[in-house]
């Protein structure tokens, strides 16, 4: 068994093929559970009841769990080549399952009197296979369960009196955080960052659960990194994995948290590549890193009673940022039918404030959204504040209908097609602070066009082919600006030598 283990873990990952087939265990393991225990409850029924239920019946029921104990063996065994779990508990839930559906075929075997005609005292096995099926099916599924939620997730709300019944320690009391009282003196990791990790990560990256190797429920776990290397690369969160995927689409099998979990806000991944940036230290306070101004207000919020300093270096005169003025402007109300027409289009429509008429509408559910139907945005020209685009099917021509937003704030194009002529369409988007080109062929003649927005504070250029003379170039320009990745080509051959050299020198490994 460990030399399987040892096997698995030094062969080449699985394709995609086996990957897919693997992710329809947890919808096959449900079929032998219903056919066994429907069995079981009808020989039950049977024994004790004198009802006649007819053989064949029981027969049948039998047949299809032993089939689908085997698919879920099979589907089972794919799904774990992906990695990632606790390897005691995945060895026992393993063989577990296999004697489940070596039993079942023995029940159904003896109940179908096929074995009967070879071995003439096969009846007499017939009850104890059935129940050690039924046992075994128990607690198959208990370590199935563990895997999943971690092992503590049938008892972690188990009360007092059941608790002491079954042997267990005592209900460790819910993970409080330190509150924050004063901003500057709050602790990065301990009142910031942690919070972050243990409400979006650690359900799956814990002592118990490990995904990937990877544990983010302590600092030396979370420096240590995964199965594939380190997450964070101190300084540089352009290079760390623990902040490119969250910036993944949610659709994409390696976004995390992954899609249906709570995912991280805007606020929460500004703030983890900010503690990156600066470092990813575990024991310095606010006040000894450099703050700036796109994470100023985010801090601000955070709680406190005063203004944000940075890096030793009081700003308490300037205080706070201000809070961006078409956020508190009053704006007039927008038609119920357009926003009826949008949301038709498939586009959410959400008020950002009911007093003064500001929205944020999203394409997140609808991928499909294209040029010919970004004509209805202008409609909304004056209400609409943020705008989410990322991801679909748009190109240069919605950046057209994009600059009459006057008033847009804050606007998402992260993995479409849009180019570098199509950001000079933004020129007049003078109240735009926020800007995500994530995942486009924007290059540093896109950012030169970027340097009339006075106003803008941060941009994302995460896999993007400007580079570091183009960021240095914006920079000049807008030297509050917040550039959030960006490498240059030589950067990204750097980073794809090395991971290569990594990928060799893993297949050399005995």
């Amino acid at each position: 068994m460990n030399m399987l283990i040892l096997l698995q873990a030094t062969t080449s990952p699985p394709s995609d093929w086996v990957l897919f087939w693997g992710h329809f265990h947890p919808l096959i393991v449900h079929l032998p559970i219903g056919f066994l225990l429907i069995a079981g409850l009808l020989e039950l029924d049977r024994l004790t009841r004198r009802n006649s239920v007819s053989p064949h019946t029981i027969t049948l029921i039998l047949f299809w769990s032993a089939v689908s104990a085997t698919m879920a063996c099979i589907f089972g065994y794919m799904l774990s080549l992906a990695g990632g779990y606790d390897t005691e508990t995945l060895s026992s839930h393993k063989w577990q399952g296999i004697a489940v559906a070596i039993f079942a075929w023995l029940a159904w075997s003896v109940k179908s009197e096929n074995l009967g005609r070879i071995i003439s005292f096969a009846p007499l096995l017939y009850l104890p296979a059935l129940g050690i099926a039924l046992v075994l099916l128990l607690s198959t599924g208990h370590l199935g369960g563990n895997l999943t939620h971690g092992s503590d997730y049938l008892t972690q709300y188990a009360p007092g009196p059941i608790r002491s019944l079954a042997g267990l320690s005592p209900k460790q009391p819910e993970i409080k955080f330190e509150p924050i009282t004063d901003v500057n003196q709050a602790k990065v990791y301990q009142q910031i960052i942690n919070p972050i990790l243990q409400t979006r990560c650690v359900q799956c990256h814990n002592a118990d659960k490990s995904k990937a190797g990877l544990r983010l429920d302590s600092p030396d776990k979370i420096t240590k990194g995964s199965e594939d290397g380190p997450v964070l690369v101190a300084g540089k969160s352009s290079n760390s994995d623990l902040v490119k995927v969250c910036l993944l689409p949610e659709e994409d099998d390696h976004h995390m948290p992954p899609k249906g979990k709570p995912q991280l806000t805007e606020s929460q991944i500004a703030l983890l590549t900010w503690w990156i940036d600066q470092g990813a230290t575990f024991d310095k306070k606010v006040s000894d890193l450099k703050v700036n101004d796109a994470i100023r207000p985010v801090l601000a919020s955070l709680g406190g009673n005063g203004p944000v300093e940075t890096g030793g270096s009081n700003v308490a005169a300037s205080g706070p940022a201000p809070e961006s003025p078409v956020l508190t402007m009053k704006l007039p109300a927008a038609d119920p039918k357009v926003i009826d027409e949008v949301k038709k289009a498939g586009l959410l429509v959400l008020p950002l404030s009911k007093e003064q008429n500001q929205l944020e509408v999203s394409a997140v559910n609808a991928r499909t959204f294209n040029d010919a139907q970004a004509s209805i945005l202008p409609k909304l020209s004056k209400q609409i504040v943020w705008l989410r685009l990322g991801d679909t099917e748009i190109s240069d021509a919605t950046l057209t209908q994009l600059a009459k937003l006057k008033n847009l704030q804050k606007l998402h194009l992260e993995q479409t097609k849009i180019t570098d002529a199509g950001l000079k369409q933004l020129k007049g988007l003078t109240n735009l602070e926020y800007l995500n080109l994530y995942g486009t062929v924007i290059t540093d003649a896109g950012l030169a066009d970027l340097a009339n927005l006075k106003n803008l504070k941060t941009v994302y250029l995460w896999q993007t082919k400007v580079t570091e003379q183009g960021i240095s170039e914006l920079k000049k320009a807008l030297p509050k600006l917040d550039v959030i990745g960006g490498l240059d080509e030589k950067a990204i051959a750097e980073l794809a030598k090395t991971a290569a050299e990594q990928k060799s020198e893993e297949s050399k490994k005995p």
